[in-house]
């Protein structure tokens, strides 16, 4: 009797698949049975904190953004359903400072992955992560996918020519292509670069006794924040729709960085943080973008979409999150019993 072939299950690729949004994303898509494999730059000493309980249960491949045969290889080697961009030099600051990298790897790199796909495998499926900082100069609100871009930023101008080109190769190719323009969210795997994450980071640490201050820069900064694990459902939700269009992903809310920090705070029992914030004037951008909120009303009519995660709820969990990391890596306080660490925190939160 001939043995039967079981048909493979969807095939996915994630590059960017060790950052916040990557991880989540290879645990959701594990959970719904694909074949998963991440895109990783070569490390002298390898450690993905973010993914190191999926290595046994993804294929990582190496290639480089700036690299179009590494990636060609890449599409190559797994021939996916399914592919997910997510890589990028992400953080806005650092896109003053290198600008042209930035417009590199955050830009060109989008043309390398699709023209990689046109060329190796172009019956996948592509989602592109574009950015709610393409919005940067926009005065009115809320942001949906009519309003004309108008970034601030090398990053945002970056991220644009990424969106652009994304739609280039849907409409010139027929690929199925999309970009999801989400706006900030958020999660105890966030990067420490990234205010919210230094935010409850450095909570964590005052509440401790181990650290005193805060470096931050613009506190008056008005963004919508959401909540990372729904995000990356959003987007598998985007390549599973009858035909390709852009969204923006967004919880329609905005709050102030003055805001995370009082509800940070207040979360480990310290009323008034005005002594644990210093204003570090480098800190701040040289065009900063002052608010931005989205309206996600597309994704929600055509996907099904909608955020559940609220807002002092998710700075509570990543609050929280931070506590038990630093509590289980100083060694002065992973021995201390769960009330002699409340106590701690209190004394701190005295002082």
């Amino acid at each position: 009797m001939a043995e039967t072939v079981r048909p493979r299950g969807p095939v996915a690729l994630i590059t960017g698949i060790t950052g916040q949004d990557g991880s989540y994303l290879a645990e959701l898509l594990l959970e719904k049975r694909y074949k998963v494999y991440g895109i990783i730059r070569r490390h002298a000493v390898p450690y993905f904190p973010n993914i190191q309980h999926l290595l046994d249960r993804v294929v990582l491949l190496d290639a480089d953004l700036a690299d179009f045969s590494s990636l060609l290889s890449a599409v190559k080697a797994c021939q996916p359903d399914e592919i997910y961009h997510l890589a990028a030099q992400s953080y806005v600051g650092v896109s003053f400072t290198q600008p042209t990298y930035t417009g590199d790897i955050t830009g060109l790199g989008v043309t390398r992955v699709l023209e990689s796909v046109r060329s190796a495998w172009p019956s996948a499926r592509i989602y592109n992560a574009s950015s709610s900082e393409l919005f940067g100069g926009c005065l009115v609100e809320p942001l949906n996918e009519e309003i004309a871009p108008e970034p601030l930023s090398p990053y945002a101008v970056a991220k644009l020519y990424g969106h652009r080109m994304a739609q280039v190769y849907r409409r010139a190719y027929g690929m199925f292509v999309v970009s999801g323009i989400l706006f900030n969210h958020e999660s105890p795997r966030r990067g420490p670069e990234f205010v919210t994450r230094k935010i409850s980071l450095g909570v964590a640490k005052i509440a401790l006794g181990i650290e005193h201050k805060i470096r931050l820069g613009n506190l008056d900064a008005m963004r919508d924040w959401g909540y990372a694990p729904e995000y990356v459902d959003a987007m598998w939700r985007m390549l599973q729709a009858e035909e390709p269009e852009d969204y923006v992903i967004a919880t329609g809310t905005k709050h102030s960085v003055r805001e995370f920090l009082e509800i940070a705070f207040k979360h480990v029992g310290i009323q008034d943080y005005s002594d644990f914030i210093e204003i570090d004037a480098s800190l701040l951008r040289p065009s900063d973008v002052p608010s931005l909120r989205g309206d996600a009303s597309k994704a929600k009519i055509r996907l099904g979409w909608e955020p559940t995660m609220e807002f002092e709820g998710l700075v509570r969990c990543m609050v929280d999150a931070d506590l038990k990391l630093v509590s289980d890596s100083e060694p002065r306080i992973r021995n201390l019993t769960s009330d002699e660490k409340h106590k701690l925190s209190l004394s701190a939160s005295r002082s």
